[in-house]
């Protein structure tokens, strides 16, 4: 279903959906009252939001339809605008899956691979269970035996904390970086799977919510304490030995560029023993193979639990490698990893 205020869009949309032999368009509204009114009768497998609608709006109407009709949901957002981003980011709060960048016309620069980008969006995402009403973190907890409890003697110089999501990602680290205090001791790097166009706003939206402050990754930084870096679109993000941030154009890794994997391997490389490292929900296995070679260069390192992963890919790998030496649901690791550090400055 597509769900789009544009006259124009809208067709331009039909016709990218239409012409992706993996895809049809079920139905194509105007609003979300439109959109409400038919999902029981459609019953669609994915959907397209736009979220700038008439009336009602797209955060409003992704709560409506996860809370009523649960439903894949990608939000289609115009990137350069920041009300939009802000409605956007929230939206993935409310249960949307992804956010992607809204198409201008077939005569844009660009074009071809976003209309490729939005396809595969919409087809990966609708094959993604989602439940009614969906509390991110909430769900059973991990088994007792999976959360090792850490002591003081783990991280006498803790001196980086790594994250990395992609699907169902930007809530999951929003609620990891709000458990964090904000005279947190270690700079934290971030790998986020998005477009490269929803970066900075991406960034602001982490700002606004937490108790850090968080800014898109600069080539040539030092990371400081009590500051978050996200990794910029379509670059890898890694860390010299000195703290230096680095950024790179080097070839994906695991179909990913930023790279979670890339990040963990620089960090066992560069500090080692002195990270905790996070890998939450996401789709894949990106990520798996840097932790587990963070582990093995003495790192604490921590997968999301099934219970709470919008999707349970990249968290999974990590686990079936041995990578993850805590398993923990989502509300659990920010508060762990805010233990660490106060045992840290204890120590």
């Amino acid at each position: 279903m597509i769900v789009e205020d544009s006259t124009v869009v809208r067709v331009l949309l039909t016709h990218i959906v239409e012409r992706d032999p993996r895809l049809t368009v079920s139905a194509a509204v105007a609003s979300a009252e439109e959109a409400l009114a038919c999902i029981g009768q459609v019953k669609p497998d994915v959907i397209s939001m736009d979220i700038r609608l008439p009336g009602m709006d797209g955060l409003e109407a992704t709560a409506r339809i996860m809370s009523d009709h649960p439903t894949p949901i990608v939000v289609i957002a115009d990137a350069v605008e920041d009300a939009s981003l802000k409605i956007s980011m929230n939206a993935l709060r409310a249960g949307a899956l992804t956010v992607v960048e809204k198409p201008v016309g077939l005569a844009t620069d660009g074009y071809e691979r976003l209309a490729d980008t939005i396809c595969t969006q919409l087809f990966i995402m609708s094959s993604v269970p989602v439940i009614r009403r969906r509390a991110i973190g909430g769900g059973a907890r991990a088994p007792r035996e999976a959360m090792p409890l850490a002591t003081s003697a783990d991280f006498q110089d803790l001196g980086y904390l790594a994250l990395a999501a992609s699907t169902g990602g930007p809530p999951a680290l929003a609620r990891v970086l709000d458990a964090l205090p904000a005279d947190f001791p270690a700079p934290v790097l971030v790998v986020q799977h998005m477009g490269a166009a929803f970066m900075e706003g991406f960034a602001g939206w982490l700002d606004s919510l937490s108790p850090i402050r968080v800014a898109v990754a600069r080539d040539g930084e030092l990371a400081l304490p009590g500051r978050a870096y996200v990794a910029p679109g379509d670059r890898h993000l890694t860390l010299t030995p000195g703290g230096v941030l680095r950024l790179s154009g080097a070839a994906p890794v695991s179909g990913q560029r930023p790279s979670a994997t890339v990040l963990f391997q620089s960090l066992a490389r560069s500090v080692g023993s002195r990270t905790v490292a996070a890998l939450l929900t996401g789709m894949g296995e990106d990520g798996a193979k840097g932790l587990s070679e963070l582990r093995a260069a003495g790192g604490f390192t921590i997968a999301e639990h099934e219970s709470s992963a919008v999707v349970y890919g990249m968290p999974a790998a990590a686990v079936k490698l041995g990578a993850a030496r805590a398993v923990l649901s989502l509300d659990l690791i920010g508060p762990r990893i805010a233990q660490l550090a106060r045992r840290r400055e204890d120590a």
